[in-house]
């Protein structure tokens, strides 16, 4: 039996896991209680001696290589399930090192509160030593063997050995540097695996308990013997098919679910970027969704339709149908030799499609997956439940349009067109000549027209051709455009989360910046602009001056007030390099190498600075939260884009221009170290400056916070400038650097906003001047 099919039935909870994990903590109450009883009898630790094994310098280095390769590790291993829309598997990691890290804290809490004066027994706690979360058991080891214990990674050998590497590097640097002792560390493993056994129980398993059975028994209640079930891949909605043989005949069934919302949040986006004509219905319920799909199978093959006979509505429980209908064996248009596609079977399309309309039927989701041909010659169509009955002209005209385009990616316009107008006559082909646009074709056909972008208009063509007195006009399909919304929807949340830290701020602050670090930081900004052309200038693989690569810099200050971040000083340091005597691509791909690299050297620094901020590394090797919000937010963005097509695009379109052509620059920038010294070193000498120069607008206005926490709150602010629509992130940059010191870095709001303001005068407001005379003077001396 599928697998697929076994996932009707709820998640299975094993008993052992249970077990396990109440024998666990029994077994830890146990030892503590051991402990309580005979502490006058142990002999005391020896953290000094343990302390002199290994110089404590190097075990907090190898404890904070660990912990960063532990929790990078484990956004990594989340990444890769949640791509696999593994959930509960994530959910289960989650819940078991959360519940680890509850766990200890509640037993140390307890352990203190049962020792007395004296503190912990000596076996258990160092005296030194006083952390509700690492003394005597520390939580981090029990939260991260927790994770590992509670996610399956057998399919990730390497990964899992790198994770039990670093908690096991963890583990014996908070020995050696006498944070806690042996038995403890015991205990704290003890504890982390009972939890992980513990989560496997709560949020259940996986692989879920076969339930075929539940098929088969409401198969055989229609009077339906079926000897064997298979999977069929899914239908253009994304339900389960599968085909069941049985003593007399063979059956396609469709699995229908309440919880399967992929095709519901398409018909959902449709509907509000679409006009009401042409938008899909919104089906909310699973019996709604059922009786369209049946109704739309006994309306068509009332109207003569080649569509299968609906045989049976069956309920499997826990929100999940089936719908049973007879098997007819279709080759679908895609799978159908171009030879074999003649102008019969394109009449016949047409025909098909030209039945259904005469009785206000209308398809919907016509692709080339569901238009064949059935073993009898006749031509079919399937996926009709995404359709709609009593349809209007203009819905018909819909179906004429999509049809048409799926035909001519396959046999080309003319072919496509005359068959049409064979079929349906010339007005009824002219009719659909405002419809044939993106917007008003399915989803699926979507995705194949963005690599046959001319296929549309190629079709329009050939219908002026031969209704010259067709309106060309096309017709205003859409509510607003997908980048309005976005734009729209980022400029309100922006525009809230300043309005909140706004809130009670005095701006009369601002006036009272020192001039001392104000001049500071200004100084500071200027050296951006130093180690910005000091960067390019060793990506360049030809000599550059560096005063002209300056002005170059302060140029593109200018230029970045009209464009987006970062790709107005791409265009602008590509167009001043080639005018500097290299070649279009050689200056593109050395430009996408610069930025390259600054991603590959930020992205350790925000990793550092993360597990530095707000840590207590020297005094229990502990990360910061710090670096697991960084890494969680990492995390989640990445698989965004990986799990969503269109924002997965929208990232490659704007990344491409940086990493187009890198690979070659790359290898002989290897081999030339004078030019790779020079490159990353402007490149880290751009992220000193542009940190230090927010470090020094904030002790204008008095503030005090880390300069790790301010290089955090900077990069990640960076990031999200980068990533926002508007001209140099404006508004998204401010928003984000105010809420990272207030939040990061523990400023007020009346010092971190005085100071993100001066920050961002000196960095992208007062540059713009000198940028607009450079940028002239470049013009003047062609070098741009």
């Amino acid at each position: 039996m599928s697998a697929s099919l076994e996932e009707v039935r709820p998640t299975a909870r094993r008993p052992q896991d249970l077990l396990l994990g109440l024998a666990g903590v029994l077994a830890v109450a146990l030892v503590l209680l051991a402990v309580r009883v005979a502490t006058g009898e142990t002999e005391p630790a020896a953290p000094a001696e343990l302390r002199a094994l290994v110089p404590p310098s190097l075990l907090a280095l190898l404890a904070g290589a660990a912990n960063i390769m532990v929790i990078v590790l484990a956004g990594v291993t989340a990444v890769e399930r949640l791509l696999r829309r593994e959930f509960r598997q994530v959910v289960r990691a989650l819940f078991g090192a959360a519940l680890a890290y509850g766990v200890v804290g509640a037993a140390n809490a307890t352990v203190v509160a049962v020792s007395g004066p004296g503190g912990p027994p000596d076996v258990l706690a160092v005296a030194d030593t006083h952390n509700l979360f690492t003394s005597p058991l520390h939580a981090y080891v029990a939260a991260a063997v927790a994770y590992v214990g509670a996610l399956p990674l057998g399919r990730l050998p390497r990964l899992r050995a790198a994770m039990w590497l670093g908690i096991g590097l963890t583990s014996a640097s908070v020995v050696l540097a006498g944070v806690t002792t042996v038995l403890a560390l015991l205990l704290t493993v003890l504890v982390g695996g009972a939890c992980a056994s513990a989560s496997r129980y709560a949020v259940g398993l996986s692989r879920p308990v076969p339930a075929t059975d539940r098929l088969i028994r409401e198969l055989r209640r229609f009077g339906l013997d079926p000897l064997g079930v298979a999977p069929d891949g899914t239908d253009g909605e994304g339900n389960q098919r599968f085909v069941v043989d049985t003593t007399d005949r063979r059956l396609d069934v469709v699995l229908l679910r309440a919880d399967d919302t992929s095709g519901w949040w398409k018909r959902l986006m449709a509907l509000i970027l679409l006009r009401d004509p042409v938008a899909p219905p919104v089906l909310l319920s699973l019996h709604r969704r059922l009786e369209h799909a049946a109704l739309l199978g006994f309306a068509s093959r009332a109207a003569g339709a080649a569509v299968p006979r609906v045989l049976a509505i069956g309920e499997l429980g826990l929100g999940t149908v089936a719908l049973v209908h007879e098997h007819r064996r279709m080759v679908p248009l895609d799978a159908i030799a171009d030879d074999a596609i003649t102008d019969d079977l394109l009449d016949a399309a047409w025909a098909e499609l030209g039945l259904l309309h005469r009785h206000r039927i209308v398809h919907g989701s016509l692709n080339g997956d569901t238009v064949g041909r059935l073993l009898s010659g006749r031509v079919a169509f399937t996926g009709l439940s995404g359709g709609g009955v009593a349809a209007s002209p203009l819905k018909a005209s819909l179906d004429v349009a999509a049809l048409l385009t799926v035909l001519a990616l396959r046999v080309g316009e003319t072919r496509s067109v005359d068959a049409a107008v064979r079929v349906l006559g010339v007005e009824g082909v002219a009719a659909a000549l405002p419809f044939l646009q993106p917007a008003g074709m399915p989803f699926g056909l979507r995705k194949r027209l963005r690599s046959r972008r001319a296929a549309l208009g190629a079709i329009r063509g050939r219908i002026a051709e031969l209704a010259p007195e067709a309106p060309a006009r096309q017709a205003r399909l859409e509510r607003m455009r997908p980048r309005t919304v976005v734009s729209v929807v980022a400029a309100t949340i922006v525009g809230l989360v300043l309005a909140y830290q706004l809130a009670g701020v005095d701006f009369g602050t601002i006036s009272g910046a020192d001039l001392g670090w104000a001049a500071a930081a200004f100084a500071a900004s200027v050296v951006c602009m130093v180690a910005a052309a000091l960067a390019l200038m060793g990506f360049v693989p030809i000599r550059l001056n560096l005063w002209t690569t300056v002005l170059v810099h302060y140029a593109g200050s200018f230029i970045r007030i009209a464009a987006p971040a970062g790709l107005g000083s791409i265009a602008l340091n590509t167009r001043y390099v080639t005018c500097m005597g290299a070649s279009p691509g050689l200056a593109l791909s050395a430009v996408g190498l610069s930025q390259v690299v600054g991603l590959v050297a930020n992205l350790p620094i925000l990793l550092v600075c993360a597990y530095l901020t707000g840590t207590a590394h020297w005094a229990d090797f502990s990360p910061s939260g710090t670096l697991i919000a960084v890494i969680a937010v990492l995390s989640v963005a990445i698989t965004a884009v990986l799990l969503l097509p269109r924002l997965r695009r929208a990232v490659v379109d704007r990344a491409r221009p940086y990493f187009q052509g890198t690979v070659p620059q790359m290898l002989d920038l290897l081999q030339n170290p004078r030019r790779l010294a020079m490159g990353v070193g402007g490149t880290v000498l751009l992220t000193a400056g542009f940190v230090l120069c927010l470090y020094f607008s904030i002790a204008a206005f008095g503030g005090q916070a880390s300069l790790t926490a301010v290089a955090v709150v900077f990069l990640a602010g960076n990031a999200v400038g980068s990533a926002a629509p508007t001209p140099g992130g404006l508004g998204a940059v401010e928003a984000a650097l105010l809420g990272g010191l207030t939040t990061v870095a523990g400023l007020p709001a009346a010092v971190g906003l005085p100071a993100v303001l001066l920050f961002r005068l000196f960095t992208f407001w007062l540059p713009v001047l000198p940028g607009w005379g450079a940028f002239h003077l470049l013009q003047r001396w062609k070098a741009i």
